[in-house]
């Protein structure tokens, strides 16, 4: 039985969906979101909602909601709690309670469709392809097995998802991908593609993304650069990105502490290197970490911090040095020469 027929009965057993967006969520876990709310709607759940937690604060991710008028709601625990049997609980992009999500540990999933790497996935439906280059790519393989039409909306949300996720058809793009685009082309729209393609950015992003230039350290096609304190988490993997082509550097890793948390973006075309297993070896004991060989993230709380020092300044000094020590180490690299 292909995976779409099956995911199709176990939707005919629910009632009601609540999708579940990872922490922040961008392109390629809202566009399944809505796909798989589309598979539920034609299976006949008419009682359906789409839930994320942390911020939607990327540039690019606030225009995908507002472009694409996309309904989502701020995550409640309540809404997953000691839920009925008939309202089915459902993870697009991220596979496990309480790993860059705010469900809690022990909640039972119903559904999981995701292409990031994970262990321990429990769940009555799973479809877990790390091989593949986004979530999207799978959530319109379901579209086209089911025979479900797609509106301009729907085929733009998908296509768009796919290219940022591959960055443009660069990075962990697989045969999948090409075809889910080849599909989905006819029916996107080019002007809204385009518009999605090129948001606004705001100054502070800009400051932020300057801080990491500035702030850059290389050891040998290594960069690790930090922002300090910034309330704009997105800028992150925008400095990854770009750092990432300069001249000789291979892999590229920014960090900034986020409110209560460090957050850190990485990047990696390093064939030696195995980006979310670095990170995840890195910074795993005290937070969260991982991801792609080729792209990874991580959280860590500042709570660990905690008995430092009163002096914020002090403070994010430290922070710095304690996670590029570490980072340096995870890559085998000596911090100074």
């Amino acid at each position: 039985m292909r995976p779409a027929t099956e995911l199709e009965n176990v939707l005919g057993e629910g009632e009601s969906l609540t999708i579940v967006c990872h922490n922040n969520p961008d392109p390629d876990c809202l566009a399944s979101a809505l796909a798989l709310g589309r598979i539920a709607a034609a299976v006949g759940i008419d009682e359906r909602r789409i839930l994320y937690s942390g911020e939607i604060s990327h540039q690019q991710n606030r225009s995908f909601v507002n472009l694409l008028e996309m309904d989502v709601q701020e995550f409640d625990a309540a809404d997953v709690t000691d839920r009925d049997p008939m309202d089915l609980l459902a993870f697009v992009d991220h596979s496990v309670p309480g790993s860059n999500n705010r469900v809690p540990e022990g909640v039972p999933v119903d559904i999981v469709i995701d292409h990031h790497p994970a262990e321990d996935i429990d769940a009555r439906f799973v479809d877990h392809r790390v091989e593949i280059g986004a979530t999207a790519t799978i959530l319109t393989e379901y579209l086209r097995d089911l025979d479900i039409e797609l509106d301009d909306r729907l085929a733009t949300a998908l296509l768009f998802a796919i290219r940022r996720e591959t960055l443009g058809f660069l990075r962990g793009v697989t045969p999948d991908e090409y075809g889910a685009a080849g599909f989905l082309t006819d029916a996107a729209d080019s002007d809204l593609l385009r518009q999605l393609s090129s948001p606004s950015v705001s100054g502070a992003t800009v400051d932020a993304i300057a801080d990491a230039i500035e702030n850059r350290t290389v050891r040998g096609s290594v960069l690790i650069s930090h922002v300090g304190r910034t309330g704009e988490r997105d800028a992150l993997p925008q400095a990854a990105d770009y750092l990432a082509t300069l001249e000789g550097v291979e892999t590229a890793i920014v960090f900034g502490v986020v409110e209560d948390t460090i957050q850190l973006s990485a990047r990696s075309t390093d064939a030696r290197v195995h980006i979310g297993d670095v990170l995840h070896d890195a910074l795993g004991d005290v937070g969260s970490a991982g991801g792609h060989r080729e792209m990874a993230g991580g959280e860590v709380p500042l709570g660990i911090f905690a008995d430092y020092t009163n002096d914020d300044a002090v403070f994010v000094d430290i922070v710095e040095q304690v996670i590029s020590a570490r980072l340096f180490a995870g890559l085998n690299l000596a911090e100074e020469e």
